[in-house]
Parts: C-alpha cells; sequence; structure tokens
C-alpha cells in the first residue's frame, strides 16, 4: 500500500486547493494545460507546497511521459539514461527536484 501522503496528494488541477491564480480555470497554466502546450516552468517554494505535485498533474493531464530526477542523487550517467528514453517519446516532461543543487557536470549534459 502507497504511504498515505501519495495516496492523498491531489490528481488533478481541480483537486489543488490554493494557487488559484495558477490553477484556476481560466488561469496561465489551466489554459496551458488543456491546450497542451506546456512551456518550460521552474516551480519554487518551500518543501511541502506543491511542486512535485504540480508537476504529476501536468504530466498526467497532458498525457505525456513524465521523468524525474533528483538534483541531489543523479548523476552524469542517470541524466543521459533519462534523455536517451525521452529523445524516443513525444513531449516528455523531465522534473528535476532539488535544481539549485545540481552539479556543473550535470548541468553540461542537459
Amino acid at each position: 500500500m502507497a504511504p498515505l501522503a501519495e495516496r492523498m496528494r491531489p490528481q488533478t488541477l481541480d483537486d489543488i486547493i490554493g494557487q488559484e491564480h495558477l490553477t484556476a480555470k481560466g488561469s496561465v497554466l489551466h489554459k496551458a494545460i488543456t491546450e497542451g502546450h506546456i512551456p518550460s516552468m521552474i516551480f519554487w517554494g518551500p518543501p511541502g507546497s506543491g511542486k512535485t505535485t504540480l508537476a504529476h498533474i501536468i504530466a498526467n493531464e497532458t498525457h505525456v511521459p513524465f521523468h524525474t530526477l533528483s538534483a541531489i542523487s543523479s548523476g552524469v550517467k542517470d541524466v543521459r539514461e533519462v534523455l536517451s528514453i525521452a529523445t524516443h517519446e513525444k513531449n516528455p516532461i523531465l522534473f528535476i527536484d532539488e535544481i539549485h543543487r545540481l552539479s556543473p557536470a550535470v548541468e553540461e549534459v542537459l
């Protein structure tokens, strides 16, 4: 059984409480998701504010492949593996958690 936090995580934009300026119908992000035109984005906020959840929701609602890496534990090899998979997919999303901790070597690969 999945941990409680995983089971309680919002699954759609409509499930998100707060951030209405981003997630409400008619907002810029909501329009981008419903139209399937997702730009590059950086989510900033304190731990537990929903950055990862929002990335998962975007992938789910746009029906695109979702890949996640942690800048803390991922190295060049991990990034190259994900990129080699993602190049064969249509409009994949790459979510990099803790991006501010990305090593210079990994930055060069991206």
